[in-house]
């Protein structure tokens, strides 16, 4: 897999860190989020999904509908600014700081035939979606369907929706779950074999913070 493009979600309102700009915490020096623009420096776009503010040069800064509306608002806000050429999109949270272009090669190279997407799983075997790539047209498509379901005021994820059909008004997306956009797709569940800390280790508090510090050492 050659080409590819990468969509980098940092959105999130980092709540257990008493609401900072989680991805520009620095590990090693430098910001999370660029530190996961790194890893897909090869990817062609890259979109940064997430508030107004400064990226690395040739990154398109895009916010999603509404504002921390959550990944898969964020995914499709991204999602919507790639051409029909696209073939797989890199789908990547932020706070991703372990994450390498060795970890991204060996899930582009676990995509085969038969399959819409690759993605990490941790060592109890939970998927890590958002550290995955995926076939841009059947990733399209489980979009499509979510909007639809959740305007036919499906529920998402096996919870009805609070907020009643259509989200009363508010953007079609907000609040989804990965687990809902991704039913139904064929998922390759990629473990962690390579030397170094799990790509997927994401940082949700301090201590997470601290602990990607020593590894990334």
């Amino acid at each position: 897999m050659d080409a590819y493009a990468a969509v980098v979600l940092a959105g999130g309102a980092a709540r257990r860190m008493g609401g900072v700009d989680k991805p520009a915490r620095t590990v090693g020096g430098l910001p999370m989020r660029e530190r996961v623009l790194a890893a897909v420096a090869d990817a062609a776009p890259r979109i940064l999904v997430g508030p107004p503010g400064p990226a690395p040069a040739g990154v398109r800064v895009i916010r999603e509908e509404p504002p921390g509306g959550g990944p898969v608002a964020a995914a499709a806000a991204g999602v919507a600014l790639l051409g029909p050429g696209t073939p797989v999109v890199a789908l990547l949270a932020a706070d991703l700081p372990l994450l390498t272009r060795p970890a991204v090669g060996e899930l582009l190279a676990q995509l085969h035939a038969g399959h819409d997407g690759a993605c990490y799983v941790d060592g109890a075997g939970r998927r890590q979606p958002l550290c995955g790539v995926w076939r841009l047209e059947p990733l399209r498509a489980a979009l499509d369907r979510l909007v639809t379901e959740r305007a036919d005021g499906s529920t998402d994820g096996g919870v009805e929706r609070a907020d009643g059909p259509a989200g009363r008004g508010a953007a079609p997306l907000a609040g989804a779950s990965m687990r809902a956009l991704l039913a139904g797709l064929r998922v390759r569940e990629v473990p962690w074999v390579g030397a170094g800390p799990p790509p997927w280790f994401d940082c949700d508090t301090d201590k997470d913070v601290r602990r990607a510090e020593e590894w990334a050492r």
